[in-house]
């Protein structure tokens, strides 16, 4: 894919902040994709992965303020800061409607989550559609996968999975960032996109447990 100007190049920038090592690729200084990891062979890797099929990546060069910048936002993000999140995503290989998706779920706050449904409502598409994205999700942490989950509240993930070492990760991240919320709430500013306190689906995965309530729905 080249872009209006002719540069079909995604560019590449590792950097090591906080302990850990991030990832981030841009496209004429818009993001395409950004990575977390230990190390920087798993972050290189786990960027790569997440580019699209018809990228042509290069690793950039000398000094970049917008690679630096965003490391700065995502390290926070990853320490639980979200104050500075704030981003804008290449057109170009982010296209429509998962530009919308990507966008209502990094407006999620911590303490909150939300269902497929919701966040396909707000977007203009289909849950499906939305579980797909999350699952194959190039932004983490900026999107938080997360916070995404069955319109019962159930912890469930693609194609309905309950169970599974990545559904474990997925409880172990929403119960550290249990705030006391009391109630569901529509952000005015994510298109009226409604999120409740993931207490809700701690409650319901700790129930479902107990061998009680297990009818689930993903979307």
């Amino acid at each position: 894919m080249i872009d209006d100007n002719g540069d079909p190049a995604i560019r590449l920038w590792l950097r090591k902040e906080g302990g850990a090592w991030f990832g981030v690729a841009e496209h004429n200084g818009r993001l395409v994709a950004t990575s977390v990891a230990a190390s920087q062979d798993v972050a290189s890797r786990i960027l790569l992965q997440c580019l699209p099929r018809d990228a042509s990546p290069v690793h950039g060069e000398g000094e970049s303020g917008f690679a630096d910048g965003t490391v700065r936002m995502l390290a926070a993000i990853e320490a639980g800061d979200e104050s500075g999140k704030s981003f804008e995503l290449d057109p170009a290989f982010l296209p429509e409607p998962a530009a919308s998706v990507f966008r209502l779920v990094a407006a999620i706050p911590m303490g909150y989550a939300s269902s497929y449904g919701n966040v396909a409502k707000a977007a203009g598409t289909i849950a499906r559609e939305v579980g797909r994205l999350m699952m194959n999700n190039p932004l983490y942490p900026i999107v938080p996968c997360h916070r995404v989950v069955g319109s019962d509240f159930s912890l469930v993930g693609y194609r309905g999975a309950t169970s599974g070492p990545d559904l474990d990760d997925k409880l172990a991240r929403l119960r550290t960032e249990a705030r006391g919320a009391d109630g569901e709430k529509a952000l005015e500013e994510a298109r009226g996109l409604v999120v409740f306190p993931v207490e809700w689906v701690i409650a319901r995965v700790e129930r479902e447990r107990r061998g009680e309530g297990r009818q689930m729905s993903l979307w």
